[in-house]
């Protein structure tokens, strides 16, 4: 029988989250980020976090809000020109900053959720990135070698899922989440919709339930847009 992943509410499924610990969140801008985990991080006021994430939200939404009150000890990112205040902060030096190549942290993650150590990519030889790192060359062409990420919580968002922790996401909120939810010791994941076991087709599972130790069904989600582009009126 399919174990019961599922937790009542966003309390429940943060348990044991503490300072110093390291976070990976799952979203691409502000698609697919895990609105009710965010906003009960920062309800918790855990401080001296490590997040591990594409993009550091805007000034006023997703990590930016943890950003806001200091909680973030060092990001470990891909993308953050939208957020005025972490740039002030890395500038300032008040936050660690980790900037990788897109790619290479989606590689990272999903090394990490495999199980692979590390591996070789072309991606940042050459530049900063690379400093420090052990190259080696492939088929004539340098590679550096790059260390799978893995954290202490995942905290993922998913359109659907069951209560064995199966999930399915829409459209384009499938972009770090499935990776990041292998990665994590504990993967909480929340839904927009949380079925009967046995109601998700298994063809169009996303994630796997074995890797999602805890799901809730969330609440109230602003589904904000980074940057609204329109067409002009003819």
């Amino acid at each position: 029988m399919a174990m019961n992943k599922k937790v009542a509410d966003v309390h429940e499924a943060l348990q044991g989250v503490e300072n110093n610990m390291t976070f990976m969140l799952g979203g691409f801008g502000l698609c697919g980020i895990p609105e009710n985990a965010i906003a009960q991080l920062v309800s918790l006021g855990v401080s001296g976090v490590t997040c591990i994430s594409n993009n550091a939200g805007v000034d006023d939404f997703g990590l930016g809000l943890l950003l806001q009150n200091h909680q973030i000890k060092k990001m470990i990112s891909s993308y953050v020109g939208e957020n005025d205040e972490f740039e002030r902060q890395m500038l300032s030096g008040e936050l660690d900053v980790d900037l990788i190549p897109q790619g290479s942290l989606a590689e990272r993650c999903r090394a990490g959720g495999a199980g692979i150590p590390a591996f070789f990519t072309p991606a940042g030889y050459g530049t900063e990135v690379g400093e420090g790192k052990e190259a080696r060359e492939f088929n004539g062409k340098p590679h550096i070698l790059e260390t799978a990420l893995t954290a202490d919580f995942a905290f993922v968002k998913a359109w659907k899922g069951d209560s064995a922790g199966n999930l399915v996401y829409k459209a384009a909120a499938r972009n770090f989440n499935p990776l990041m939810a292998m990665a994590g010791k504990i993967t909480v994941a929340e839904v927009e919709e949380l079925v009967p076991l046995g109601e998700l087709d298994p063809n169009q599972i996303h994630t796997p339930g074995i890797f999602v130790q805890r799901i809730f069904q969330g609440v109230n989600y602003e589904k904000r847009i980074e940057q609204r582009t329109v067409r002009q009126k003819a």
